[in-house]
C-alpha cells in the first residue's frame, strides 16, 4: 500500500477550530473536504484542505452560511474574505510592539508575552494601549491565524492573556467615577468578552461608572438591570462571528423595552456599519469612537 501522509482529524480540529462532527458532516454533505485514509482506515487531511478549511472557519466567523461556502473555490473564499477584512495602514502608532508581540506568541513564550503586554501597558497608559496596540492586535491575530501562521491554541492564549492585562488594569482604577453610569454584557449566544472590557478600559479613566454584567445576558435582564441600577447607558458588544441580523433584531426589541433617556452603545465589528437600521443607537465604529460618545453624552446631559 502506498504511504499516505496528512494530518489526523483530531490535528484538523484544533488546527481550524472545526469539530471532527462537523468535518465529517460536511464530507458527507457537501463532498469537502476529501481526506485519505490511512492504513488503518483514519482520515488523514492533505496540507491544501486544511487551508481552505481555515478560510472557511473564518468566514463561517464572519456570518456567513456552511451551505454558502464549504463547496467554495479556495480563489472565491479569498475574495469573500478581503471584502471584509478592514484596511489598515502600513504604519501605526505601535507597530513595533505589535510585531514584537504576535513573534513571541508564535513562539507560545507565554511569560515573556505577559510581561511585554504589561510594559507596553505602562509605556502607552490604558485607552492608547487599547486603541493603538489591542485593537490593531486582534486583526493581525486573526490575519495571522487565517495565513495558518498560529493555530487556534494560540489565538486563545492571545485572548485569555490580554482580558486578564485588561482586568488589571481596569482594577488599578480603584476609585470609581460617577457618571454615566454604564451596564456592559452581550446578547445570548455571544460570548466574546473581549470587545466589553476594550470598551470599559476606555471609559473608566474617563470618570465612567462601569458594571459589567459579563456575557450572554437576556433581554429581560438587561431591561431589569439597567431600570433597578438606575444606568445612564447600555453598552453591548458583538463580535464577527454574530449573526449580524439577530444582533439588529435585538437591539431594536432592547430599544422598545429600555426607557427613551437610557443610551443603547453598540460596537464591534459584528455591527459595524448598521447605524441605518439602527434608529436610537449609537453604534461604535471604532474603539476611538467610544470616546466621542461619551463627549456627546456629557454634552447632552450635563452641559445642557
Amino acid at each position: 500500500m502506498a504511504d499516505v501522509s496528512g494530518l489526523t482529524i483530531a490535528a484538523v480540529e484544533r488546527d481550524t477550530g472545526l469539530s471532527k462532527d462537523t468535518l465529517r458532516v460536511w464530507e458527507r454533505r457537501y463532498g469537502f473536504p476529501k481526506p485519505l485514509r490511512d492504513p488503518s482506515g483514519e482520515r488523514l487531511y492533505a496540507a491544501d484542505d486544511v487551508e481552505r478549511l481555515r478560510l472557511i472557519k473564518r468566514l463561517l466567523d464572519q456570518g456567513h452560511r456552511p451551505g454558502k461556502v464549504v463547496g467554495t473555490a479556495p480563489a472565491e473564499l479569498l475574495r469573500l474574505l478581503e471584502a471584509h477584512t478592514p484596511r489598515t495602514a502600513a504604519a501605526l502608532p505601535g507597530s513595533a510592539e505589535c510585531a514584537a508581540l504576535i513573534d513571541l506568541l508564535k513562539l507560545h513564550r507565554s511569560d515573556e508575552l505577559r510581561a511585554m503586554l504589561s510594559q507596553t501597558l505602562l509605556k502607552f497608559g490604558l485607552q492608547r494601549f487599547v486603541a493603538e496596540i489591542v485593537a490593531p492586535l486582534n486583526r493581525h491575530v486573526g490575519e495571522a491565524w487565517l495565513r495558518g501562521e498560529i493555530a487556534v491554541m494560540e489565538e486563545h492564549l492571545y485572548t485569555e492573556l490580554i482580558q486578564n492585562t485588561l482586568r488589571a488594569a481596569i482594577n488599578a482604577h480603584a476609585a470609581r467615577g460617577t457618571r454615566p453610569r454604564v451596564l456592559l454584557t452581550t446578547f445570548p449566544d455571544e460570548e466574546h468578552t473581549l470587545g466589553l472590557l476594550m470598551a470599559e478600559a476606555m471609559l473608566v479613566p474617563e470618570g465612567a461608572h462601569c458594571i459589567s454584567l459579563g456575557t450572554q445576558t437576556p433581554l429581560s435582564d438587561i431591561r431589569m438591570a439597567a431600570a433597578s441600577g438606575s444606568f445612564d447607558i447600555v453598552a453591548l458588544s458583538f463580535s464577527s462571528a454574530y449573526p449580524v441580523r439577530q444582533a439588529v433584531d435585538g437591539l431594536l426589541s432592547l430599544r422598545d423595552r429600555l426607557a427613551g433617556e437610557v443610551g443603547i452603545w453598540a460596537g464591534g465589528a459584528g455591527i459595524c456599519g448598521r447605524q441605518r437600521s439602527l434608529p436610537g443607537i449609537r453604534v461604535i465604529a471604532e474603539i476611538d469612537d467610544t470616546l466621542a460618545a461619551l463627549r456627546d453624552w456629557h454634552n447632552a446631559h450635563l452641559n445642557s
